[in-house]
């Protein structure tokens, strides 16, 4: 019998899921347990397995179409079996097996060519016959017509492209064309290290911060994005939120930091970053906080035993959210390992369903772009966010009339108002400046 293949489910409240491309196409033997597709949740990309051994067969989910989970995307055929009756119309993915090329139409050259290469050169609108073959017997490949795409200036279909999802992956990432990439792997598979070794050897071009758009273009509310906007509009317009905002002076957290560091240095850990003390300082206040770290849920409120604080990360997608487990547990060095992990793993897309579930607060740090002050939306279920500004050297009055310049940074508070009182939020907020402005208490 079949085994069906379907769209799967990684998060509890993952409604559908966004076909990124598949590894492997109709007609291929697959492998229990090899990685066949690369699916999209709103938070994380997942390489999904087959789960049987077989030929892939029925493809019926395009790469960009959302998916509701539980539904058959594809089968995997024992030998000898067929398709169940009308299975879905498949799509053609990765490298096709070797077909016979369709005879000549009348008055035209009869070309050999690979069937990826003639798929891309009539995507792109090239007369075969003009292309000079490398292939075996005078055959027209890929990465011929690839090379009249490139010199012609127009892009290539990166589906149309034999590649390892790594090697994908980094390119997107990196704003890499992939036609351009020599592969050298089996059949000419563009390795990630081809992609690492293009990079390195072509010039390198500053990236623009945030996606890449052009005037008049309209692009799908698909995948992370959608998801980062249906929560954030159900957060804003059903929760009251309220702000509460305080000046830091940041003379004494800047000096633990450096003294930190310091020490960091002659163990050989990881350097401690301005993320890494926030999360510490912001777990430890927390503890004596419990109304700041709870949720409301079926109109009971929730106390979470664990303090486990959630670092928003901007990705040119959206928005993640991957979380430092029980905090207020750890030394700022653990911390600080942890912390420049989840952040590093985030940008590169390679978080698991682990590392963005359980948290109970979130802090978010516009300070690295110059914001120095705003307020933050809550991140349902949790009861508040903290909105970190810029640190600026402002000028301040001190005791007994004097004035100096201080290092000046500016925290906001958003609290959900159904659970937390003004009067709460406040002491916490009070609390957070005073643990800040003195961080001596922490351990390494």
């Amino acid at each position: 019998m079949a085994t069906e293949m379907i769209m799967p489910k990684v998060d509890m409240d993952q409604e559908t899921g966004t076909v990124v491309e598949w590894i492997k196409g109709n007609g291929q033997q697959v492998e229990e347990g090899e990685t066949i597709l690369v699916i999209e949740t709103d938070k994380i990309a997942i390489d999904v397995e087959a789960p049987g051994t077989g030929t892939l067969d029925g493809i019926s989910a395009n790469p960009g179409e959302v998916i509701p989970i539980g539904t058959v995307i594809a089968y995997i055929l024992e030998e000898g079996e067929k398709l169940p009756d009308q299975p879905a119309k498949p799509i053609e993915t990765a490298e096709e097996p070797s077909l016979p090329d369709p005879p000549a139409a009348s008055g035209r050259i009869e070309v050999s060519a690979t069937p990826v290469a003639r798929k891309m050169a009539e995507a792109h609108g090239i007369d075969l016959s003009a292309v000079n073959a490398s292939g075996t017997g005078g055959k027209v490949t890929k990465e011929d017509v690839q090379a009249v795409v490139s010199r012609a200036g127009k892009p290539v279909d990166p589906h149309d492209i034999y590649a390892t999802p790594a090697a994908r992956r980094t390119a997107r990432l990196e704003g890499l064309n992939l036609g351009l990439i020599q592969g050298s792997g089996p059949g000419g598979r563009i390795q990630l290290a081809d992609v690492k070794n293009y990079q390195t050897s072509k010039p390198q071009i500053t990236k623009p911060a945030g996606p890449q758009t052009q005037a008049g273009e309209s692009i799908p509310l698909i995948g992370m994005r959608r998801k980062i906007a249906k929560r954030l509009t159900e957060s804003y317009q059903s929760i009251p939120h309220i702000q509460f905002t305080v000046r830091v002076d940041m003379s004494n957290f800047i000096k633990a930091r450096n003294d930190y560091n310091e020490l960091a240095l002659t163990r050989g850990d990881e350097k401690v970053s301005v993320t890494a003390m926030l999360v510490k300082l912001v777990a430890m206040v927390l503890a004596d906080h419990p109304w700041l770290n709870s949720s409301l849920s079926d109109d009971k409120i929730f106390f979470h035993e664990d303090i486990n604080i959630g670092l928003a990360v901007a990705l040119d997608e959206g928005l993640i959210v991957p979380v430092v487990k029980n905090a207020d547990q750890k030394g700022i060095s653990v911390i600080a390992v942890e912390s420049n992990d989840l952040i590093k793993r985030a940008r590169k897309k390679n978080l698991t369903s682990a590392d963005v579930k359980g948290g109970t607060f979130t802090i978010t740090n516009l300070g690295p772009f110059g914001v120095e002050q705003f307020n933050a939306i809550i991140n349902p279920p949790e009861a508040g966010i903290l909105a970190v500004g810029a640190t600026i050297p402002e000028v301040v009055a001190l005791p007994e009339g004097a004035i100096a310049t201080r290092p000046m940074m500016r925290l906001t508070l958003s609290a959900d108002h159904r659970i937390v009182d003004g009067a709460v939020a406040a002491g916490f907020i009070g609390d957070l400046k005073t643990t800040l402005e003195n961080p001596n208490l922490m351990n390494y």
